[in-house]
């Protein structure tokens, strides 16, 4: 029986749990229109279609550089086999695939022009500062009259002589 040290064991649990295996990483950069088609044929794609990263040492090698567009973009209606992330067995992922699932970026077109937005954001924030401005510069109060109270104003209540009646308060016109 062989004892292994906790650090051992923990490599060796480590290596067991990797999850990406040899062949899904990328190869070197194609150089060759050969290269190009055993490529294209690993990412399931095009010829045409199959263009990869520049080779300028950042790791990409011959993996495919795929459009920037969201899953938003994606067709909803489409029978996907992965449909939440709309996305078919054996398709290839976008490098930065993390940032580009529907609840991150959206990089679908919006339906009301760039421009259109801004001028309503800043008519409507204007129209705002207007009438905080006039509401602070002509403020507006509800009228306020005394307090009318029954039994001639609270006569005896408020200390008065029982003996002597008050004058009747009208709080009228007519």
């Amino acid at each position: 029986m062989v004892l292994l040290q906790p650090s051992q064991l923990l490599l060796q649990m480590h290596a067991h749990a990797s999850g990406i295996s040899k062949d899904m990483l990328p190869g070197p950069y194609p150089k060759t229109p050969e290269e190009r088609a055993a490529a294209a044929k690993k990412y399931n794609m095009r010829v045409e279609d199959y263009e990869p990263y520049p080779d300028e040492g950042r790791g990409y090698g011959d993996y495919p550089m795929l459009p920037a567009k969201s899953q938003h973009e994606r067709d909803p209606w489409y029978s996907w086999d992965h449909p939440d992330l709309r996305k078919n067995w054996g398709e290839p992922m976008h490098w930065d695939f993390d940032m580009f699932i529907r609840n991150r970026v959206d990089t679908s077109p919006s339906p009301v022009p760039w421009n259109t937005m801004c001028k309503h954001l800043f008519g409507f924030v204007g129209v705002m500062l207007l009438m905080f401005w006039l509401g602070e510069t002509f403020p507006a109060y509800q009228p306020v009259a005394p307090k009318q109270y029954p039994y001639n104003n609270l006569h005896l209540e408020r200390g008065g002589d029982p003996n002597k009646q008050p004058e009747e308060e009208k709080h009228y016109e007519i």
